[in-house]
């Protein structure tokens, strides 16, 4: 994990959440809240000029939401890692924040330390789920896709790989099912991102439930 503390940007159209987020994780350790911001405008202005770590975002706001708010700092600044820290668990919700890029999606009644140890798997590159959230996601990813299979760019072998790491396989099992080494499924997962243009396994589940390859 990168070493220093971790730089946070919070950010909540509710004055009270916003700085008492920023106050109760201000205290854990190794946390440096670095600003805050009200609404997406000021996030995007902020991220650029601070370069936080992580940006903790609500997703309901006036103006750009929370979801509009992360496509864009995806643009703007592809380093930071995005969780979104709410109040809605919608299935809706959920699903469009992952397939949009977000590191996380967090429900606002977590305790402070728990925040700050998703806060800390955000930056070392891993995607923290509420309980609730994952359930949503779950009930995405069983639900029939309205269209036929398609594997789109990838390849027979790639598309085995990626039905499997939609279901939640480990590498190793993966590589068991298909009788390969880890060392090849790591690759074929690797070439599967950058192909899809995908961050990491979750949308790559998400892209497999939308292609109907589950």
């Amino acid at each position: 994990m990168t070493a220093g503390p971790v730089r946070v940007l919070v950010v909540d159209d509710q004055r009270l959440i916003r700085e008492g987020i920023a106050s109760l994780l201000g205290i854990q350790p190794g946390m440096e809240v670095v600003g805050t911001a009200a609404d997406g405008r000021e996030a995007l202005a902020q991220a650029v000029t601070l370069t936080p770590d992580v940006v903790l975002m609500d997703v309901r706001m006036p103006g750009p939401d929370g979801v509009e708010t992360l496509v864009e700092l995806r643009r703007r600044a592809p380093d930071c890692r995005v969780v979104m820290l709410t109040t809605f668990d919608d299935e809706e919700y959920v699903v469009r924040a992952l397939r949009a890029g977000a590191s996380g999606y967090l429900l606002k009644d977590l305790p402070p330390a728990e925040l700050a140890d998703a806060v800390r798997l955000a930056r070392a590159g891993l995607t923290p789920l509420d309980p609730a959230a994952t359930a949503r996601l779950a009930a995405a990813l069983d639900r029939p896709a309205a269209e036929a299979p398609a594997t789109g760019p990838l390849t027979a072998r790639e598309a085995d790989v990626l039905r499997l790491v939609a279901a939640g396989a480990t590498n190793r099992e993966i590589a068991s099912r298909l009788r390969l080494s880890e060392g090849t499924v790591k690759n074929h997962i690797s070439r599967i991102l950058t192909r899809l243009s995908l961050r990491d396994r979750t949308q790559a589940a998400l892209y497999a439930r939308d292609q109907g390859l589950l």
